[in-house]
């Protein structure tokens, strides 16, 4: 008789609370592909929205991925609360022991709660978006992920490097809305400068018009002026505009097709070199200089 009761308890408790856990659970598996559904949906209205806005796009994916990540915790939250409920188990004290927790384990992991704070910031003011390409922490590469928590930057050889936010100090960000190439150009002492420019200037021009190049250059080159005078160089510096982070593939084709230019003009790019000056005494005149030359370096000269 007992049995029959227990089984009849059960039965009425699987139509009751039983049903409703099982809808409970279902409306979250259907709020999660909601969730993921329409962070990817935004995505592909903005791309054919805005389809040369790479500036927004790249604020999008950043901005999706945490959305996303924050409404799962929520709709998982929230899922388990009310199966809590629905098993008859008093979510109230379960609520103010969260909150006791929450409390300790904020003052024993302050630098989680450091790097969720310095995340949340980096986002608002949008500092940092996957795609760009930054220097944070002395590490540099390009972003590849943005979390609450941290940044996931990958570099030029392939390595990966997870920097959290609470050790963010100085962002540097190399492509945000566009980039620039610096140039510093060393052409010997006997060159004229004014040639030199527009040489510069004549490369620049053709570069612009490289159809495989012109859509990756905003502006013509900035000619800054000559810069300084090196040890066997006259620096000119020159700078160039780009969109985000195409400046170094256009500054590699511009200083490969300037050293062509420089050859066929027999402009010089001079190399470090020493002059040896032997002094000379009050009376003018020179101290002798023996010079040996060897027998293999006369038959190389000869």
């Amino acid at each position: 008789m007992d049995a029959q009761k227990y089984l009849q308890a059960v039965g009425e408790w699987l139509i009751t609370s039983g049903l409703q856990i099982v809808l409970i659970m279902i409306l979250m598996v259907i709020g999660l592909k909601a969730a993921e559904l329409l962070s990817a949906k935004l995505i592909q209205w903005i791309s054919k929205k805005e389809a040369d806005n790479a500036e927004l796009q790249k604020r999008t994916d950043t901005l999706s991925s945490i959305v996303r990540y924050v409404l799962k915790i929520g709709i998982f939250v929230m899922a388990g609360m009310m199966i809590l409920k629905e098993l008859g188990i008093d979510i109230g004290p379960i609520l103010a022991t969260a909150g006791v927790v929450g409390l300790a384990v904020g003052f024993g992991a302050q630098k989680l709660v450091e790097d969720v704070i310095s995340g949340f910031f980096i986002l608002l003011e949008d500092q940092i978006r996957v795609g760009d390409v930054v220097n944070i922490a002395d590490k540099g590469g390009l972003v590849e992920k943005v979390t609450l928590r941290m940044v996931i930057l990958r570099d030029l050889a392939g390595n990966v490097h997870y920097v959290r936010n609470g050790q963010i100090g100085v962002v540097t960000n190399m492509t945000k809305e566009y980039s620039r190439y610096v140039f510093d150009i060393g052409v010997a002492y006997r060159e004229d400068v004014d040639e030199v420019i527009e040489v510069i200037k004549a490369v620049d021009e053709e570069l612009r018009q490289d159809p495989e190049f012109k859509k990756d250059i905003l502006a013509p080159i900035e000619i800054l002026g000559l810069d300084k005078f090196d040890n066997s160089a006259v620096i000119i510096k020159a700078r160039t505009m780009t969109k985000p982070i195409k400046q170094w593939a256009v500054g590699r084709e511009f200083n490969k097709r300037l050293k062509k230019r420089f050859d066929e003009r027999d402009i010089e790019i001079p190399f470090p070199h020493v002059t040896l000056y032997m002094g000379k005494d009050k009376d003018g005149s020179a101290p002798p200089m023996n010079v040996r030359v060897s027998e293999k370096a006369a038959a190389a000269a000869g």
